[in-house]
C-alpha cells in the first residue's frame, strides 16, 4: 500500500486493517503522532487526512490510501514553527505535552478551514481531551495563531 504522508510517498506492506497510527509509529518511525486511548475518543492520535483531522487508532491505514496525510512532522515541514506552534510556545499551552501534537494538529485544521474561529467554534471542532486541563490556554492560542495568519493575509494583499 502507498502512502502519501507528508507530501511524500511511502510503501508499507501492512494488513489491510491495521490503524494507520500503527503504520505511522511502527512501520514509518514517525513517533510524533500518539496513541491515547485506543478508542479514538482523546484525539492523541489525530492527523489531518486531506486537511481534515482525523483519528487514527482505529481507522484502518487503506482509508488513507489516495489521500494526504500530515502529521505533527509535517506541519512545519521547513523546520520552522507554525503559527500555532508559536502561540502554543507563547501561551504556554503544554503541561505534559502528551495530547499537544494531536491537539496541534486538530487546530492546524480548524484554521484551515476556518481562518478566524469563535470560542463556540474552537468548543465544537477541538474535541481532543487534555488530561492537564488548559483548554483556556488552547483557545487562546488558536485564536492568536488566528490572528497571527490573518496578519499574514493582510500583508500580501
Amino acid at each position: 500500500m502507498e502512502l502519501n504522508i507528508n507530501g511524500k510517498i511511502h510503501t508499507v506492506d501492512v494488513e489491510e486493517g491495521m490503524p494507520l497510527l500503527w503504520v505511522l509509529r511502527d512501520e514509518l518511525n514517525m513517533t510524533g503522532t500518539k496513541y491515547g486511548c485506543g478508542v479514538a475518543s482523546c484525539g492523541s492520535c489525530t492527523v489531518m487526512l486531506d486537511g481534515i483531522a482525523t483519528r487514527t487508532c482505529t481507522l484502518p491505514a487503506s482509508v488513507a490510501e489516495g489521500k494526504a496525510i500530515t502529521t505533527i512532522e509535517g506541519v512545519s515541514p521547513d523546520g520552522e514553527l507554525s503559527d500555532v506552534q508559536l502561540a502554543w510556545i507563547e501561551h504556554q499551552v503544554p503541561q505534559c505535552g502528551y495530547c499537544q501534537s494531536g491537539m496541534i494538529v486538530a487546530a492546524e485544521a480548524l484554521l484551515n478551514e476556518i481562518p478566524n474561529p469563535t470560542d463556540e467554534d474552537i468548543n465544537q471542532r477541538i474535541t481532543n481531551i487534555c488530561r492537564c486541563g488548559t483548554y483556556n490556554r488552547i483557545r487562546a492560542a488558536i485564536h492568536t495563531a488566528a490572528k497571527r495568519r490573518g496578519d499574514k493575509t493582510n500583508l500580501a494583499d
